[in-house]
């Protein structure tokens, strides 16, 4: 059966394109790494057809809009932001992503992201990871606070004590509140780097 290529995915036809070779070898992932992409995938796959499609996808996005203050403009910035992350990692508009390409689709992506890195270009992970902070800051300080963390984590039916475990790995200078580089990295770690051991019970890692 026909995998991904330039052809059908954006993040090889971006590689591609500034002249990366990359290829994907499903024995590079640690074992662990594969079983939390595929709990991932289950989280989005909303009615088990074994296809992530787009509107299941955004459904995401929609629940967060029912649990914070933020402005319909944030709100919309955050749902867009989550559309293009999930299009660059390989969810077709109209015909989804079959659950046999998420794990080399996360891959792929990965490896578009640092060649953007490489190049000084916009990352996509940044994009989503502020139109997330923008909307999570519910009291507008600036910031985001554990309890404001919660909200995700309720958003996307994680249990709530999570938001610790994950709040202490995040807040890597141990102010208290997460700065936007903090999230970013974590979204980071979760998209794109190695399996951990360290972060094992973590958020992204357990659940």
């Amino acid at each position: 059966m026909p995998g991904l290529d330039e052809t059908n995915n954006e993040s090889y036809r971006y590689l591609r394109s500034v002249g990366n070779n990359w290829q994907f070898n499903v024995e590079d992932l640690h074992p662990k790494m594969l079983s939390r992409l595929y709990k991932r995938f289950d989280t989005f796959d909303l009615d088990s057809d074994e296809k992530m499609e787009m509107d299941e996808i955004l459904y995401w996005p929609d629940r967060m809009r029912q649990l914070v203050n933020a402005t319909d403009e944030q709100v919309e910035k955050m749902r867009e932001a989550v559309r293009v992350f999930f299009f660059n990692k390989g969810v077709d508009p109209v015909h989804g992503l079959k659950r046999e390409d998420w794990v080399e689709a996360n891959r792929v992506f990965a490896e578009a992201e640092r060649e953007r890195e490489r190049r000084g270009e916009p990352s996509m992970i940044a994009l989503l990871s502020n139109a997330y902070y923008d909307v999570l800051d519910d009291d507008g300080d600036g910031t985001v606070d554990v309890e404001e963390l919660k909200t995700m984590m309720k958003a996307f039916d994680v249990p709530q004590e999570a938001a610790y475990t994950f709040f202490q790995k995040a807040d890597t200078d141990k102010t208290g509140k997460l700065e936007r580089p903090e999230l970013v990295h974590l979204f980071r770690k979760f998209w794109m780097e190695p399996y951990d051991p360290q972060w094992d019970g973590v958020y992204a890692y357990k659940y």
